[in-house]
């Protein structure tokens, strides 16, 4: 009887075993950090890719014990060539057993994690890894808007993505962090949002205004009124299809609803007034000039418009001043002029300079090339601009640097975008990533990062 019950166990740990995956660990050369957002794929085409901690579980019983490649994409991070020009490894997987991948980073930025959606230690959470970390029911978000509020950093998305139907929300995403989220700037990271939730606790949205279609919001500021009040306070913008704007005008969040409200209309589309005015939109930023005048400049990613810090002067399009952008920047190195798309700038006390980046128009890989740039002014004129991230045959988009999350005096510089398969040629969504937030380090200590 004991001789049979041990044979059992015996049997089921073997089973066990047998079914326990490959585990693939994909770090940095130098660093050994782990890489998020490395795909391998095998040569009948089945792709798998890493979680925020580097991990991948592979399990094709197929290919258990066979000499396996696999071929590398890591947007940035890659091995060397083989005599055909082909980037992979050759391993062998087995059962339970382990491997280490290191790729080389090619470009200055490094991929710290994604931020958003669902899986974000989907890998390694099946060898046990990462207990505490639960998802949160949102598979992904598109396009961040951030500004602090009464001691708390207030986030917000656009449209969004959920499991339980291919249409999720559409008039803005919410959430609330407190004013140090992060524990650490290095990988794995996580990032734990406070949604606003409806009553059955799903995430819910925070911006509808009257009208069809979704509403976007954009240029969000806490600004004081006159009696000292602070106010969170945005531009929104009404979608029709494929993706024109027929309305725009001003919204202000109320607190105790926990949801914005419309505050006044500016502009209806019509033949007679097509376009849309001047706007404070995009991401604003805060700046004191050399009068001593404080101002708010909104811009994406240069400024566009300016005005007083007031809410007050916000509300009133007569208070506005428009800007001509600097629509180029010259790469460093020479070649020809990179024309930004969208992205954002703050002030670096570690340089001692305004810095930006943003997605390039056009490049090798459309709107997937991230560039770096740096003024002695927010207004420019910017200098050599040098290429920090790419992604092949992807977008990233609507870039957003974060000064607030890193310590003012240190040469760390984070920045998030979204990663998609929009405006890309026949591109395949990337499981879990497509359509999320994922965020990038630079370090300003480093080189490579030399700038004009």
């Amino acid at each position: 009887m004991i001789r049979s019950v041990c044979l059992l166990y015996l049997l089921v740990a073997m089973v066990a075993a047998a079914d326990e995956p490959f585990r693939i660990d994909v770090v940095e050369e130098g660093t050994g950090w782990p890489v998020p957002l490395v795909e391998l794929r095998t040569t009948h085409n089945v792709r798998f890719v890493t979680d925020n901690a580097g991990v991948i579980a592979f399990d094709l019983p197929e290919l258990m014990g066979v000499p396996t490649w696999f071929a590398i994409e890591g947007h940035g991070y890659g091995v060397a060539a083989d005599g055909f020009g082909y980037e992979g490894v050759r391993l062998t997987p087995e059962a339970g057993g382990h491997a280490r991948v290191t790729v080389k980073r090619k470009l200055p930025g490094k991929r710290i994690g994604r931020l958003t959606g669902g899986g974000l230690f989907g890998e390694s959470q099946r060898f046990g890894d990462h207990p505490e970390w639960n998802d949160q029911g949102v598979l992904g978000c598109d396009s961040v808007q951030l500004a602090e509020h009464r001691g708390r950093l207030y986030w917000l998305w656009g449209d969004t993505t959920l499991a339980g139907y291919p249409l999720g929300l559409f008039h803005m995403l919410g959430a609330t962090t407190g004013a140090h989220p992060l524990r650490s700037l290095e990988p794995p990271i996580r990032l734990w949002y406070d949604y606003f939730r409806d009553r059955s606790g799903k995430p819910r949205v925070v911006a509808e205004m009257p009208g069809s279609g979704p509403t976007w919001l954009s240029g969000l500021v806490s600004l004081p009124d006159k009696s000292g009040e602070q106010r969170l306070v945005a531009v929104y913008t009404k979608i029709r299809p494929p993706l024109a704007a027929y309305e725009t005008g001003l919204c202000v969040w109320d607190d105790e609803q926990q949801h914005f409200i419309r505050h006044c209309v500016l502009w209806k589309h019509s033949e007679e007034d097509p376009q849309a005015p001047a706007l404070p939109e995009g991401h604003a930023t805060r700046w004191i000039d050399d009068e001593g005048s404080e101002w708010l400049l909104f811009g994406d990613p240069f400024p566009r418009l300016q005005c007083a810090p007031t809410f007050e002067a916000w509300e009133d399009p007569a208070a506005w001043r428009t800007l001509e952008p600097q629509p180029t920047v010259a790469p460093a190195g020479g070649g020809e002029p990179v024309t930004p798309h969208r992205g954002s700038i703050a002030w670096n006390a570690f340089r001692k300079k305004w810095i930006a980046v943003f997605t390039q128009f056009g490049g090798s890989s459309p709107l997937g090339e991230i560039w770096y740039a740096q003024s002695d002014s927010p207004l420019g004129p910017w200098g050599a601009a040098v290429k920090v991230v790419t992604h092949n045959n992807q977008t990233f988009y609507n870039p957003r640097l974060h000064p607030e999350l890193t310590p003012a005096d240190s040469p760390v510089v984070l920045f998030e975008g979204t990663y998609t398969t929009q405006f890309v040629d026949h591109a395949e969504p990337t499981p879990r990533y497509n359509y999320n937030q994922v965020l990038y380090r630079l370090d300003l200590d480093d080189p490579a990062m030399k700038a004009e």
